[in-house]
C-alpha cells in the first residue's frame, strides 16, 4: 500500500494544477496582454507569486517556455504566441459567459405569456398581478384568454396557454392545481328584501324560487347544486346570468337573490351582503398547469409573483407540495 500512497502524493500537485487549468490560462493570457506579471496580478486581484506559480505550472505541464523574461518586462516566445492564439478566445469566452448568457436569452425579458381565465378571475384576481408583472417585464406580450370551465382545462392540456388561473371542481389527472386565493360565498339581496334582515338564513330560504345564479357550466352553480342535493332540499333558479357583474345588477333591480363569491363584492354595490349557512364551503382560486409541461421564464416569473413561497423555489411543477389541492375549503362548521 505504501508505494501506491507515495505515487498518489507525488502526482497530487500535477493533479491539482490540471484541475485549475482555467486559472493557469487566465493568468497566462493576462500576463501576455499586460507584458508584466505584476500588472496581470493586479488585474486578477492576486499576488504576483500566485500568478507566477500558475504560469510555471502551465509551462511544466505543456513542456514549453511561454515567456522570454527581460527584467520586469516579459515577451511571448513563439510557443507562447501559439498558445495565446488558442487560449485567449477560450478565456474571454468563459469570463464573459454571464453577459453572453443574458444577451442570448433576452427572450426571457421578451416573448409572451398566455393565461386562460374566466370573467371573475380576469376582473377581480388578475388586475393587480398583471399590472405588477407588466411593470417589471414591459417587453413581455401578455395574452389573456377568456375561457371558462372545460375550455380552460382543454387549453391547458393542449398547451394553448402557459397556465390557467381560476377554479374547477373536476380536474383530469394530467392537470395539477395549486390554490392561491380563498373566498367565501355570500348571499346578496336587494335592499328591503325579507332575507336582508332575517336573523338566520336556511337552505329552505334560499330554495324558495328567487335564486339568480351564473351559468350551469361554472363552478359556483355546480357547487350550489351540490349543496342542495346533499341536504335533499329541492330548489328553483329564477334566472341564469353570464357573470358576477350582471348578477349583482339584476339583484339590485329586484329580480331575486344571488349567491356570489366574495371575490366580486367591493362594498360599493347597492345591495345587502349576508353570510350563507356554514354548510357552504369557501372557494379557492388558483393556478392550473399541465403536469410535466416546461415552464417558460415568463410563466415562472408570473407564478413567483402570484405566490413567492409556493412557486419561487419550485423547479418542476410535479415537485410542488400540494400540487393537487382541493377547489373547496370546508366552512367553519367543519373546521
Amino acid at each position: 500500500m505504501e508505494p501506491a500512497l507515495d505515487s498518489l502524493e507525488e502526482e497530487s500537485p500535477r493533479h491539482y494544477y490540471r484541475h485549475n487549468r482555467l486559472k493557469q490560462l487566465r493568468a497566462f493570457c493576462h500576463a501576455a496582454q499586460e507584458r508584466s506579471i505584476s500588472r496581470a496580478a493586479e488585474r486578477l486581484e492576486l499576488s504576483q507569486p500566485s500568478v507566477s506559480l500558475q504560469i510555471q505550472a502551465l509551462e511544466r505541464e505543456m513542456g514549453i517556455t511561454l515567456f522570454e523574461r527581460r527584467g520586469p518586462r516579459i515577451r511571448l516566445t513563439p510557443d507562447g504566441e501559439a498558445l495565446y492564439e488558442v487560449a485567449s478566445p477560450l478565456v474571454e469566452g468563459i469570463d464573459s459567459l454571464p453577459e453572453q448568457f443574458v444577451a442570448r436569452n433576452r427572450w426571457q425579458q421578451l416573448g409572451h405569456l398566455d393565461i386562460a381565465a374566466g370573467e371573475s378571475t380576469s376582473l377581480y384576481v388578475l388586475p393587480d398581478l398583471l399590472r405588477t408583472f407588466m411593470e417589471r417585464h414591459p417587453k413581455v406580450h401578455v395574452r389573456l384568454h377568456n375561457l371558462i370551465g372545460e375550455e380552460q382545462i382543454h387549453a391547458v392540456q393542449q398547451d394553448r396557454v402557459d397556465i390557467a388561473v381560476g377554479s374547477s371542481l373536476d380536474l383530469p389527472d394530467d392537470v395539477a392545481y395549486r390554490a392561491t386565493h380563498t373566498f367565501e360565498l355570500k348571499l346578496i339581496t336587494p335592499r328591503g328584501h325579507p332575507l336582508a334582515e332575517k336573523a338566520e338564513i336556511t337552505l329552505e330560504d334560499l330554495a324558495a324560487g328567487e335564486l339568480i345564479l351564473p351559468p350551469r357550466q361554472l363552478t359556483t352553480w355546480r357547487l350550489v347544486n351540490l349543496i342542495f342535493q346533499q341536504h335533499s332540499v329541492p330548489y328553483q333558479v329564477r334566472l341564469e346570468v353570464g357573470g358576477w357583474e350582471i348578477m349583482k345588477r339584476y339583484v339590485e333591480l329586484g329580480f331575486g337573490i344571488g349567491i356570489a363569491s366574495a371575490i366580486c363584492l367591493t362594498g360599493d354595490e347597492d345591495l345587502v351582503i349576508r353570510d350563507l349557512p356554514r354548510i357552504f364551503p369557501r372557494r379557492t382560486y388558483g393556478v392550473m398547469l399541465r403536469r410535466g409541461r416546461y415552464l417558460s421564464p415568463q410563466a415562472r416569473r408570473f407564478l413567483e409573483l402570484i405566490d413567492p413561497e409556493g412557486f419561487g423555489a419550485a423547479v418542476e411543477w410535479d415537485g410542488v407540495p400540494g400540487s393537487q389541492e382541493s377547489v373547496l375549503v370546508p366552512g367553519s362548521e367543519a373546521d
